[in-house]
């Protein structure tokens, strides 16, 4: 099992557990998860999360996570 951290922005904050403290959010997935199993392991619908950033870098959605990661996750973004 690995562990990481995902800070919800915006729209997204919605799905934060109920237990959640402040907007950033700890989950445990399979040693093999993709960020697309973290969307979905936080109960975010597809196309909800557009954006998923680990410090300065995008990751696509089929990205393999490392434990101990911490990952921005962002709504579509308007402007």
């Amino acid at each position: 099992m690995i562990r990481v951290d995902a800070k919800l922005h915006a729209a997204l904050r919605r799905y934060l557990p109920p237990d959640a403290e402040g907007v950033t959010v700890s989950v445990e997935l399979p040693d093999a998860a993709t960020v697309a199993d973290l969307v979905k392991a936080l109960g975010i619908p597809e196309g909800y999360a557009k954006l998923v950033v680990d410090g300065t870098e995008q990751l696509a959605f089929t990205a393999p996570l490392k434990d101990g990661q911490s990952l921005q996750l962002f709504p579509p973004l308007a402007g």
